[in-house]
């Protein structure tokens, strides 16, 4: 199977390492030469959850229109690098299945705006972290839900060959809601942890700040019918507990002085409950508030 992944973040670099590891013919799309050159001669290595370190033999470029014809193409950029990819993908054949494996639901609407007849999105839980161009640490173990919006269901199924005790797949039917899920239990993490600047153990141990995750729990089980049944609050401390010594994707955008993905997963939370006649007063405030030191520039 010839998979194109697009994108070296660490969602990125985890998951074409899992692709090449199942035999498969892996293309990691970058954005820059250096980082090709570097991928194609030292190929990608991954440092273990146990410790141990595995390289994995991949191609690498930055020039996503030479490539032939792919049997799917993982689309595993954060969703700020989507806007300047939509062109590309769009011209791509038609017949060609795409996976987008981005956080929040902003990117939903619009991906399903493109040509491709076969679409699918994917939620992940695991952990992991960027060490270099070429060196990505697994550092949790979590699943990789997959949810088809448009196609053939098979043409995803494919990938159950990849799976692994370490890269747990599961497939769902609904996106929207996979997707909706997932952006819940990052709005209850992500901005408190950035904010405060703490790991995400830290929301069970700091009774002040468990006092805050309760209430934006509380504030969105208000907006969105039985939410409290799909999503218990003991599912989001058992994240927090799974998850204690992991740094939030968005705090690491926080210490790097990067844009986070505040507007793109808290913002649709906070609209579609607008939509429900709600306004979720502390989770709006915690959104502001990263917005305000986005805007001044404040690092770690």
């Amino acid at each position: 199977m010839n998979v194109v992944v697009i994108g070296a973040g660490a969602v990125g670099q985890l998951t074409a390492s899992y692709l090449a590891e199942a035999a498969m013919h892996v293309t990691l799309v970058v954005r820059r030469r250096e980082q090709a050159n570097q991928l194609n001669v030292e190929q990608l290595t991954r440092m273990n959850v146990d410790g141990t370190t595995t390289v994995h033999q991949i191609v690498s470029t930055t020039k996503l229109a030479e490539l032939t014809q792919q049997d799917l193409i993982i689309v595993a950029v954060k969703y700020g690098q989507l806007q300047e990819l939509y062109d590309q993908i769009t011209v791509l054949p038609n017949e060609v299945p795409l996976l987008f494996m981005q956080n929040g639901l902003a990117h939903y609407d619009e991906a399903l705006r493109l040509p491709q007849q076969n679409i699918a999105f994917c939620s992940v839980s695991f952990g992991a972290q960027v060490i270099n161009n070429t060196t990505v640490h697994h550092r949790g173990i979590g699943t990789c839900k997959i949810a088809v919006a448009r196609g053939n269901n098979a043409v995803f199924k494919k990938l159950s060959q990849m799976e692994n005790p370490l890269f747990p797949l599961e497939f769902v039917q609904n996106p929207e809601q996979m997707l909706f899920e997932k952006a819940v239990f990052n709005c209850m993490i992500n901005p408190l942890t950035a904010i405060l600047q703490v790991k995400n153990g830290e929301l069970l141990t700091n009774k002040h700040a468990f006092i805050l995750m309760q209430t934006i729990y509380q504030e969105l089980t208000e907006a969105f019918v039985n939410l409290e049944y799909t999503i218990p609050f003991s599912a989001v401390t058992a994240l927090c507990e799974k998850t204690a010594a992991n740094t939030s994707s968005m705090l690491t955008d926080r210490i790097l002085g990067k844009k986070s993905e505040i507007d793109t997963i808290v913002g649709p939370v906070l609209q579609k409950a607008l939509t429900n006649g709600r306004i979720l007063p502390t989770l709006s405030t915690l959104y502001n508030q990263m917005l305000a030191i986005e805007e001044s520039g404040e690092r770690y």
